[in-house]
């Protein structure tokens, strides 16, 4: 692959904090460089009385979590696993997910659950982005929905890939396959998250991995954050296989919406492919989940069903949170961006 293309050549710098427990937590990784890192007090105290939905809880959890990904420049690859920011994660995960929790109904009928993502309205739904942008949504709102969706995009299916060493038997190899075709089945080229690095190209948006952190509002983060959530903890594996499930069986319509709206507003052929390739892909990945990833599991651990339910509807309940507030902002005529406009964004390398 040509580096010029890679987004992720160049660890992204440590976002603006929005609060005061990430704004102890920026400061402790921006100026520690040796052990021991100092977390001021004020971080652990404060994280009990957050928002779990809220800027400063989402992105001290993004910026926790991104020490496993890509990290962060001038940040040493030490602390991944440093024990204060272990602590302080714990923290801000047992907020997130009993908040996640209290708001799901809940259950143990996996087959019923995947069963109502297949439904889709028989006219346009109001609730959904790709339907606005499909009919009615100007380049610049689709400019500002790639923005956003980068923060995942750029690094596409490595959250589900932290499942592979929880699983086995068949399960363990129908999610490698679907895995395998997500990173390119061996082709460089065609790694999803480079295909949508192409596609932010063609609408003029700066490809660097983790730009827009700064222009992400909280609903963004926390549907990141729970695929790293889900991923990290081997306890989660049921519901990160139900995020996945959900991710698969929902792609295809929503997909080919996004394909429309690239056409229609003449994104160019490289934002066309991203969502081409994912009706085709996903339409096959979705039977493979269904059948021999989430069928699989369950055949091996049947005591995982409430898990997996758990995993499809706090990935809905955030989705639809994440829709809501970009809607609201774009039929009141705002930005559903919190301080950036993609309009100023850097031009792409060249």
């Amino acid at each position: 692959m040509n580096e010029t293309r890679e987004p992720r050549a160049v660890s992204p710098a440590l976002p603006v904090a929005r609060g005061p427990v990430s704004a102890g937590l920026v400061e402790a990784l921006s100026s520690a460089t040796l052990p021991p890192l100092s977390l001021p007090d004020s971080c652990a105290a404060g994280a009990a009385g957050l928002d779990p939905y809220g800027d400063d809880l989402q992105l001290s959890l993004y910026v926790l979590y991104e020490l496993h990904y890509q990290g962060f420049a001038g940040v040493s690859d030490d602390w991944e696993w440093e024990p204060q920011l272990l602590a302080l994660r714990r923290e801000l995960e047992k907020r997130f997910l009993a908040a996640l929790r209290a708001r799901v109904p809940g259950g143990t009928d996996v087959t019923a659950t995947l069963a109502d993502l297949l439904d889709e309205p028989t006219g346009k739904d109001p609730s959904s982005v790709s339907h606005f942008l499909q009919t009615e949504g100007t380049r610049e709102q689709l400019r500002e929905y790639a923005a956003l969706r980068s923060l995942y995009h750029l690094k596409e299916a490595d959250p589900h890939a932290w499942v592979l060493p929880r699983l086995y038997g068949r399960a363990k190899a129908a999610m490698v396959a679907v895995e395998y075709d997500e990173f390119g089945a061996g082709r460089p080229e065609d790694v999803h998250a480079g295909l949508f690095a192409d596609l932010m190209r063609d609408l003029g948006l700066e490809t660097a991995y983790g730009h827009y952190l700064d222009a992400a509002p909280a609903p963004v983060l926390a549907t990141v954050n729970l695929m790293s959530l889900l991923g990290l903890h081997r306890s989660l594996r049921g519901a990160l296989v139900g995020h996945f499930a959900t991710v698969e069986i929902t792609s295809p319509p929503g997909s080919r919406r996004l394909s429309r709206a690239m056409r229609r507003l003449g994104a160019g052929p490289a934002a066309q492919r991203f969502y081409d390739e994912h009706v085709e892909a996903d339409a096959v990945h979705e039977q493979v989940v269904r059948r021999d990833v989430v069928g699989g599991l369950l055949a091996q651990e049947p005591q995982l069903a409430p898990d997996i339910v758990f995993g499809v509807e706090a990935t809905d309940l955030l989705e639809g949170r994440l829709a809501a507030h970009v809607l609201d902002a774009w039929r009141g005529g705002r930005t559903a961006l919190r301080d950036r406009n993609p309009a100023s964004a850097t031009e792409p390398q060249k």
